[in-house]
C-alpha cells in the first residue's frame, strides 16, 4: 500500500452556518467572516474553500473594486497561515441564472455566466489558486421539453473553453450531482462531466471534484468514484460528508451514517497517495439544526477526527491477508476482516 501522502484539509466558510433552512428562520448567530477565518487552524485545516461572492461583497461591481476586495481578503488569509483552495463561480442564486447559466434558453444570460465565471477566475489569481469549482446547480431541467438537451451539452462545453482560453493556467474541476436543485441535471455524474471535459479545447485541464453525498444520491458509491477518476488521474479534490439515503443533500458529517463507506474513501485516498500533488480533503458538511452556537463548529472536528481515525485502520490493515482473501475468493472472510477491525477487534 502507498500512502506516502501527507493530508491537509479545507472547508468553506458556508459550513458555519445560520442554521435556517427552507422551512424555517435561522436558528444560531450569524458568524462574521473574519471570525470564521479564525476557526480554521484551531479546527486543523489549512485550506479555505470560496464562492466568487464569499472572496468579494459582489462581483456586481466595478473590476477595480472586486479586486480590491480580493486583495483585502488575501491579506486577511496570509494574516491566518490559511491559502485558498479553489473559486466557484455561484451561478445559481443571481436572477439571471434562474434557467440555469451556461445552458440557459435566454443568450443574456448565458453571457452573463460566461462573463461571471471570468471575474471568479480573476479573483482566483488573487487568492493564488489555479483551480475553478463548477457546481452547475441550475443546468439542467424540470420540463424535459424545455431545452434542446443537445445544443444544451455544446453550450456547456463553449462555457467551459470560454474559461480555458481566458486563462491558460487555471484548471476547472467538475462537482456533479444527479438532481437538487433542478430535477435533472446536465452532467449528472463525475463520468458525465469527465466526458464533456474530454470535448473541450484543453481536457489536460478539467478534472473532477467528488463529493460523497453527491455521489450517494446517484446511486454510486463514493469510493467507486473516487478511484474511477483518480484511474484516469483526474481527482484533483473531494468533499466529503455523509447521506442518509436518497434524499435532499444533506451534508452529515463524514461517516456518520455509513462507517465502512466511509473507510472505503479513505482506503481509496490512501492507497493511491492522493494529496502527493498538492490536492486538499476538503469536508462539505453541515452542523444539525439542533446544534447550539458555541458547538456549531464540531461536525467540522469531528468529521476530521472520524477520517483520521479511519486513516489508523486503513493503515492497520493486513495486505497480505486482503490479498489471500481475494486470490481465495473468500469475500465473507474478507469483509468480516473489515468490519472486525473498525470494532477494534
Amino acid at each position: 500500500m502507498a500512502g506516502k501522502a501527507q493530508f491537509r484539509f479545507s472547508f468553506g466558510p458556508w459550513n458555519i452556518h445560520s442554521g435556517a433552512d427552507v422551512f424555517g428562520p435561522q436558528v444560531r448567530k450569524t458568524v462574521a467572516f473574519s471570525d470564521k477565518l479564525k476557526e480554521y487552524k484551531k479546527l486543523g485545516f489549512d485550506g479555505v474553500q470560496f464562492h466568487d461572492d464569499d472572496a468579494v461583497s459582489s462581483v456586481d461591481v466595478p473590476h477595480d473594486r472586486m479586486m480590491s476586495e480580493a486583495q483585502e481578503m488575501k491579506k486577511m488569509l496570509d494574516g491566518e497561515g490559511l491559502v485558498a483552495e479553489f473559486v466557484a463561480p455561484r451561478l445559481w442564486e443571481h436572477p439571471d441564472t434562474v434557467d440555469g447559466g451556461y445552458t440557459s434558453n435566454d443568450p443574456e444570460h448565458r453571457k452573463y455566466a460566461i462573463e461571471r465565471s471570468k471575474k471568479a477566475i480573476d479573483i482566483a489569481n488573487v487568492l493564488e489558486t489555479r483551480d475553478i469549482v463548477l457546481w452547475p446547480a441550475r443546468e439542467g431541467i424540470y420540463v424535459n421539453e424545455s431545452k434542446n438537451h443537445v445544443e444544451s451539452t455544446k453550450r456547456f462545453i463553449h462555457a467551459v473553453n470560454e474559461m480555458l482560453n481566458y486563462d491558460r493556467n487555471i484548471r476547472i474541476l467538475g462537482e456533479m450531482k444527479p438532481n437538487e436543485p433542478m430535477d435533472h441535471e446536465y452532467c449528472p455524474t463525475s463520468g458525465h462531466f469527465m466526458a464533456l471535459g474530454a470535448a473541450t479545447a484543453d481536457p489536460s485541464r478539467v478534472g473532477i471534484l467528488i463529493e460523497s453525498a453527491h455521489a450517494i444520491l446517484a446511486g454510486l458509491d463514493p469510493a467507486i468514484e473516487m478511484a474511477f477518476a483518480i484511474s484516469q488521474g483526474k481527482l484533483w479534490s473531494v468533499h466529503l460528508n455523509d447521506q442518509n439515503g436518497l434524499k435532499f443533500d444533506e451534508d452529515r458529517i463524514f461517516g456518520a451514517i455509513n462507517l465502512k463507506r466511509a473507510l472505503d474513501q479513505v482506503l481509496v485516498l490512501y492507497e493511491n497517495d492522493f494529496g502527493s500533488n498538492g490536492e486538499f480533503v476538503g469536508l462539505d458538511v453541515k452542523a444539525l439544526r439542533t446544534q447550539k452556537d458555541g458547538e456549531a463548529t464540531q461536525h467540522l472536528s469531528h468529521s476530521r477526527s472520524i477520517f483520521m481515525a479511519l486513516l489508523d485502520v486503513v493503515k492497520s490493515l493486513d495486505m497480505k491477508k486482503i490479498e489471500a482473501y481475494r486470490k481465495a475468493r473468500s469475500y465473507e472472510d474478507l469483509e468480516y476482516y473489515i468490519v472486525s477491525r473498525l470494532l477494534g477487534r
